[in-house]
C-alpha cells in the first residue's frame, strides 16, 4: 500500500492548533517560518512516500536477523538512512549549540509522524535517537557532548535507551546493573537489558547506548540509579564490551531490532558518567517525556496509515449489484470515525509538543504544567486509537484485510506495541490522576473549552458541536472533582477510574481541539481563503465527532467514578469458575 503525507492537514493543525506562527517569534524559533514550514513538510513526505513507505513490507516479512554478534536489516535500510541523514533531518529539533536547526519540537513531531506512518519500524530508529539526544544537551558534560552529541544530531550515529531488566520492568527501582568506578573517571558497567529497541544494527557505524546502573554504594530503589553512556565503539576505535545476545520475536514492528544487551561479559564495557550520581531517572525521563509524546505520535501515524488503505480499498471495491462499498451508510460511518478519531488524536499531540515548545523557549510554568498534564493522554489515548483504528480498518477491508497481502493486517500487529512500552497505558492513566491532576493545569484548560463553548453560534454545524461538548466537559468536570476530593485512604478507587478518565479526558480534547479547527475553517471559508472543499470537510469531520464520539465521554462518567469496590467483587479465586 502506498502512503501520502498528510501535508495540508498537518499544515493546518500547526497553524490553528499549535499557533506555529506565534511559536516562531519565540527565542530560538524564528527559522520556523510559513515557507520553511512548508518546504519540510513536503520534502519529507517525498522521503516518506519514495524511500520509507516502499521498505515497510520487506521489512515485516524479512524482519531484522541476527547473525553473530551483528543484527542486519533488510535490503534497502541502510541506503534510507542515508537518505535520512543526508537531508539533515536527524538535527532538526536539535540545539544549534551542537549542530542542530532549532526548530520547533511541534514541527520535528509531524516530521516523525510522516516518517512512522511510512514504516513504523524504521522511524523507532530515529526516534530512540532523538530521545537520546534530549538527554545529553540537558545532562551530559561538554566533553560528552563534543564527542558523541555532535554524532548524534548529525544523524551518523544511533542512540538507546536502555532500562528494563529481565526482573525489571514497570519497577525501574528493581534494576541489577552495576557500574563501578574507575581510575581514568570512567566506569565499568556489567549487567543484562531486555526489550533494547534498535540496540544493535547495521544502518550506522556506531550506536550510543544510554543505560541505566547501580553505583557499588548506591541506595535502592530508583534514587540509587544513575545513568552511563555505553558506546558500541570506543574513541580509540576499539569495539567495547557490550553485544546484542538475542533478539526478540515479535507480533510486528520486525524490521524494529528489540535486542537483549550483554553489558560486560568480559567486565570491560566502557561506560561514562551522564549527569549527576544518583540522577538517571531524572536524566532518562528527559528522554521518556519527549519519547511519550512521540509515542503517541505512532498511534496517530498508523491510524493515518490504515486509514489511507481502507479509504483506496472502499473507493475501488465493488459489492451488490455494481456499487462500491464507500456508497454504503456502515462503510462510510466507518470511514469517517478513522479520519475524525485520527485528525483528533493529531490534534492532540501537536497541541502536546507545542505546550513543550513554550514550555521551553519561553520559559512558561503555565505551558509546562499543560505539557506535562497532556503527555500521559497523548500517550495513551492516541496509541489506544491506533490499535482501534487499525482494526477498525481492516473491518473495511472485511476478509482483504485479514490476509497480509494487503498490509492492513501489519498495520494493526504494528500498532499493538504502542500501547505497552515507554509506560504501560494504565501506568499513564495512573500517573494523570495519582499527580498530573494535583499540579492543577486543568482548570485553565477546562476554562478555555468552556470559553469555546460559549463562543459557539447557536446555529449551523458549528451550533450542533457546541451542546455536545458541553455535556462531554461536564461529566469531565465532574470525574476530575471526584478524584481531586479523594483522600490517600481512596488510592485505590481513584486507580479503578483511572483508565476510563484518562478515556473521556481524551475524547473531550479531541471534541474540543476539532471545534476549534471548525472555527478557523469556518473564518477561512468566510473570508475567501484556503480551499473550500478542505475546509467543509474540517467542519463535517467535527461534527461527526461530536455527534458519534463526543457521547462515549459522557458516558465514561460512570466509570470512572465508581471505585474500587467492583472489581475485587468476585475473589481472586473465583475468577476461575
Amino acid at each position: 500500500m502506498t502512503y501520502t503525507a498528510p501535508t495540508a492537514e498537518q499544515r493546518f493543525v500547526l497553524d490553528t492548533v499549535a499557533d506555529i506562527t506565534g511559536l516562531s517569534a519565540l527565542p530560538g524559533f524564528d527559522g520556523a517560518t510559513p515557507d520553511m514550514v512548508e518546504a519540510i513538510l513536503e520534502e519529507v513526505g517525498r522521503l516518506a512516500g519514495e524511500v520509507f513507505a516502499p521498505l515497510n513490507r520487506i521489512g515485516d516479512t524479512v524482519g531484522a536477523r541476527l547473525e553473530g554478534d551483528t543484527v542486519t536489516l533488510p535490503p534497502g535500510f541502510a541506503e534510507a538512512y542515508a537518505r535520512y541523514v543526508e537531508g539533515g533531518w536527524a538535527s532538526l529539533g536539535a540545539s544549534p549549540a551542537h549542530g542542530g536547526q532549532g526548530l520547533p519540537f511541534v514541527l520535528a513531531s509531524a516530521v516523525q509522524e510522516q516518517l512512522t506512518s511510512a514504516n513504523m519500524a524504521f522511524s523507532l530508529c530515529m526516534m530512540l535517537s532523538q530521545g537520546a539526544i534530549e538527554a545529553l544537551q540537558a545532562h551530559a558534560s561538554p566533553e560528552l557532548q563534543e564527542t558523541y552529541l555532535t554524532k548524534l544530531v548529525s544523524g551518523e550515529w544511533t542512540g538507546t535507551m536502555n532500562l528494563t531488566e529481565p526482573q525489571a520492568g514497570s519497577d525501574v527501582g528493581a534494576l541489577r546493573t552495576r557500574a563501578d568506578p574507575h581510575a581514568d573517571g570512567s566506569y565499568r558497567v556489567k549487567g543484562q537489558k531486555i526489550y533494547i529497541t534498535w540496540g544493535e544494527h547495521n544502518v550506522a557505524p556506531n550506536i550510543v547506548h544510554l543505560v541505566l546502573a547501580r553505583l557499588p554504594d548506591a541506595p535502592p530503589g530508583t534514587r540509587g540509579i544513575s545513568l552511563f553512556l555505553c558506546p558500541k565503539i570506543l574513541p580509540d576505535g576499539s569495539r567495547n564490551d557490550l553485544r546484542c545476545v538475542g533478539l526478540e520475536h515479535k507480533l510486528g514492528i520486525h524490521a524494529s531490532p528489540t535486542c537483549t544487551m550483554a553489558f560486560g561479559e568480559h567486565d570491560g564495557c566502557v561506560g561514562y558518567l551522564v549527569g549527576a550520581e544518583g540522577g538517571g531517572m531524572k536524566a532518562m525521563f528527559t528522554m521518556m517525556n519527549h519519547a511519550r509524546v512521540n509515542v503517541g505520535l505512532q498511534g496517530v501515524a498508523i491510524a493515518e496509515r490504515a486509514y489511507q488503505g481502507a479509504l483506496s480499498f472502499a473507493k475501488d471495491r465493488v459489492q451488490g449489484g455494481g456499487k462500491r462499498i464507500i456508497e454504503y451508510p456502515d462503510v462510510r460511518r466507518m470511514l469517517l470515525t478513522l479520519k475524525a478519531s485520527t485528525e483528533a488524536i493529531r490534534a492532540l499531540a501537536y497541541y502536546n509538543a507545542a505546550a513543550v515548545d513554550r514550555a521551553h523557549a519561553a520559559h512558561d510554568p503555565e505551558a509546562k504544567a499543560l505539557a506535562d498534564l497532556l503527555t500521559p493522554i497523548t500517550k495513551a489515548y492516541a496509541t489506544d486509537l491506533g490499535v482501534e483504528l487499525s482494526s477498525l480498518a481492516v473491518q473495511v477491508f472485511g476478509g482483504m484485510g485479514y490476509v497480509e497481502e494487503t498490509g492492513a493486517a501489519q498495520h494493526l500487529r504494528d500498532a499493538r506495541i504502542a500501547p505497552i512500552y515507554e509506560g504501560t497505558n494504565g501506568i499513564q492513566a495512573m500517573d494523570l490522576v495519582g499527580r498530573k491532576l494535583s499540579a492543577g493545569a486543568w482548570k485553565p484548560l477546562f476554562a478555555d473549552i468552556r470559553d469555546l463553548v460559549r463562543a459557539l453560534p447557536r446555529a449551523g454545524d458549528l451550533g450542533i458541536i457546541g451542546p455536545y461538548l458541553d455535556d462531554a466537559l461536564g461529566a469531565l468536570e465532574n470525574a476530575t472533582v471526584w478524584m481531586t476530593g479523594n483522600s490517600g485512604d481512596a488510592a485505590d478507587d481513584n486507580a479503578a477510574g483511572a483508565t476510563p478518565y484518562l478515556r473521556m479526558f481524551g475524547v473531550t480534547l479531541g471534541g474540543y481541539l476539532l471545534a476549534r479547527q471548525a472555527v478557523a475553517a469556518s473564518e477561512r471559508l468566510s473570508d475567501g481563503e484556503g480551499d473550500p472543499v478542505f475546509l467543509k470537510a474540517k467542519i463535517a469531520t467535527a461534527r461527526f465527532f461530536a455527534e458519534q464520539i463526543l457521547p462515549s465521554a459522557t458516558a465514561l462518567l460512570g466509570p470512572a467514578t465508581r471505585g474500587a469496590a467492583g472489581l475485587f467483587a468476585v475473589p481472586e479465586e473465583a475468577l476461575s469458575a
